[in-house]
């Protein structure tokens, strides 16, 4: 009877002229099935310091449910930094070199089939013309073992100096990184699957989830990927907002969330690109978005911009173009933009709805930056030839949007936010095998 009477008030308060426009709700279909037993594996694994090359730093220590799967500030601290969110400051014993070139992304619904692409630029994708059925950066032979691209992405943190190998004179991993040595005995990658699976606990838990394993010897790095995947995948499904509710006839949107929904389905055109039941295109698109931070550059390239998507594909449609983000729990996620540039979810609305002139007198106390001694943040800002080339690449898009208009967009974003996902299904761990800390 509740259903009959939700679906009877879904049809009679209809958004005018949305019924053509509104993704589909999301079901079990959209997601693969994901075993609980190896999920609960990944989930040690994930809070776990063991994977760095120090034994300081953890997946979660950038991407913690406190702050809904990412870290709160624009670019944070990765190796050398201490603490989680904005009070993450630099070890004075082990002081970073610059911080992380790019926000840290959201971690719902990576248990999706429809998962084209991952990272900012989307250099790790489906592919079906390669052996593994994806693309990455490294040699193909490398991608092989990964049960998929979520699984696959796991190998790029653990592997880079700023994130969690560590310098290459402070440890095993490290040094093994910069001799060129990843894979095969005695690689990086074989160093941290010995580390875990010289652990009793993990040891059992290995050869139980994984059968065909018969020794803790046969324990590879990428079942530690594998097994954090299913995590992720377990951890943060995330369909029941308001708005999947009203999606699935169970509750209505009402007042300022619905007349938001109808200017983003509608003439602000932000379902345009967020389309889609996941609110994305899984596409990539030049938003205008200032460049702070050291930039996605060699580390002896002397500017500090990030050109995106190019960086990927040569083609200079491309230019400073980046992936399209799903919107779940979108108000929760700040800051916002591929480096963070943006604080305030409103004032980044402002800015994105008129991407070759949004960033135009932007303000930089926007940025969320622990401190660190040394680096410009904001050295293409006053670069006036790399602010022409960023703003020439946006897209010519312009969507008249009132104050109120985008309280109302606001209204409805933070209709797309999931508490229970966001928690998610496990928490935080009390302790972990290895018997380091759990950053909390």
């Amino acid at each position: 009877m509740k259903r009959v009477l939700a679906s009877l008030l879904f049809f009679a308060a209809p958004v005018t002229g949305l019924a053509d426009t509104l993704p589909r709700a999301l079901t079990d279909d959209d997601f693969i099935p994901v075993s609980e037993a190896e999920a609960r594996l990944g989930w040690l694994l994930f809070y776990d310091p063991i994977l760095s090359g120090n034994r300081n730093i953890s997946c979660a220590s950038c991407h913690h449910p406190r702050f809904a799967t990412s870290d709160g500030v624009s670019l944070t601290l990765g190796e050398g930094g201490i603490g989680l969110g904005p009070d993450r400051y630099a070890d004075p014993d082990n002081i970073p070199e610059r911080r992380l070139p790019r926000n840290a992304t959201a971690l719902f619904n990576l248990g999706a089939r429809d998962l084209p692409a991952l990272f900012h630029d989307g250099r790790i994708e489906l592919d079906p013309t390669r052996k593994a059925g994806f693309r990455t950066p490294l040699e193909d032979d490398m991608a092989t073992g990964f049960s998929g691209i979520v699984s696959a992405q796991t190998m790029f943190p653990v592997l880079s100096q700023d994130e969690m190998a560590g310098h290459y004179s402070e440890n095993d991993i490290s040094q093994a990184v910069r001799q060129g040595r990843i894979t095969g005995k005695g690689g990086a990658w074989d160093i941290i699957a010995r580390r875990v699976s010289g652990i009793p606990d993990y040891a059992d838990d290995f050869l139980s989830v994984y059968p065909d394993l018969t020794s803790p010897e046969q324990i590879h790095f990428t079942d530690i990927s594998n097994a954090i995947a299913a995590f992720m995948a377990f951890e943060w499904r995330s369909d029941d907002s308001a708005f999947d509710r009203h999606l699935r006839g169970e509750a209505v949107l009402t007042g300022s969330a619905a007349a938001g929904m109808e200017l983003f389905f509608g003439d602000a055109g932000c379902g345009t690109c967020h389309s889609g039941p996941f609110l994305t295109d899984h596409s990539f698109h030049a938003m205008g978005v200032p460049q702070i931070g050291p930039g996605k550059v060699g580390r002896f390239e002397r500017h500090s911009r990030d050109e995106g998507r190019f960086r990927v594909t040569a083609d200079p449609a491309d230019l400073f173009a980046f992936r399209t983000p799903p919107l779940r729990n979108v108000a929760r996620t700040g800051p916002w933009g591929h480096d963070g540039a943006y604080s305030d979810l409103s004032v980044f609305l402002a800015a994105h709805v008129d991407p070759q002139r949004g960033s135009d007198g932007y303000d930089r106390a926007q940025a969320i930056l622990p401190s660190l001694d040394g680096p410009d943040d904001f050295a293409v800002l006053d670069e006036p030839v790399e602010m022409a080339a960023v703003r020439s690449a946006a897209v010519d898009y312009r969507a008249e949007v009132s104050a109120q208009d985008r309280r109302d967009i606001l209204a409805f974003l933070e209709s797309l936010t999931d508490d229970a996902a966001i928690a998610g299904r496990l928490g935080v761990p009390d302790r972990v095998p290895s018997g380091l800390e759990v950053e909390r």
